[in-house]
């Protein structure tokens, strides 16, 4: 919710149960851009929020010895430049991946680009806001570090792995 704080709203009539109502609506153009697969998990709740969001895809494999992500898929809508796109992941951890999707939206012309997550660790975060300083970062906690295998501690394990009860 927070990351949608500052995006443009118009006055709209809305219907309530007793009457019609003054009101406001969204007057932007939100396209929600989740990482694959663990980034899934969150889309459903965006568009619950932003039911006439646009969505694309971007799917980056971290490879576990070296955690440097590389794309295996993207599939982005058409007219970014003018938009708002929301990247979600759920953990940023090392930032690499969000550092990837970032890059690729970028290329496809989007300017207003916000990064959700939900678990982050103070060096990802650092490495994003280092490369990226104004792409703003949302995420609803920064966890202690990362381990040497770069997962965060004391974090909750590979998110997509728990989402789809593949551990």
């Amino acid at each position: 919710m927070e990351a949608t704080r500052k995006l443009p709203m118009a006055l709209a009539r809305v219907e309530t149960p007793l009457e019609q109502a003054q009101g406001e609506a969204l007057d932007a153009d939100v396209i929600v851009v989740p990482v694959l697969r663990a980034g899934l998990g969150m889309v459903d709740a965006i568009l619950e929020l932003l039911p006439h969001a646009r969505v694309g895809h971007i799917g980056l494999q971290r490879d576990e010895h070296t955690a440097v992500a590389s794309r295996y898929y993207a599939k982005l809508p058409a007219n970014l430049a003018h938009g708002t796109a929301l990247i979600v992941d759920p953990m940023l951890a090392t930032g690499g991946s969000a550092m990837a999707a970032i890059a690729l939206v970028q290329q496809t012309g989007a300017r207003d680009i916000r990064l959700l997550s939900i678990v982050a660790a103070p060096e990802g975060v650092a490495a994003v806001e280092t490369a990226y300083p104004s792409v703003p970062i949302y995420t609803a906690a920064i966890d202690r570090e990362l381990n040497a295998q770069k997962f965060i501690l004391p974090g909750l394990g590979d998110f997509g792995d728990r989402l789809y009860g593949t551990t």
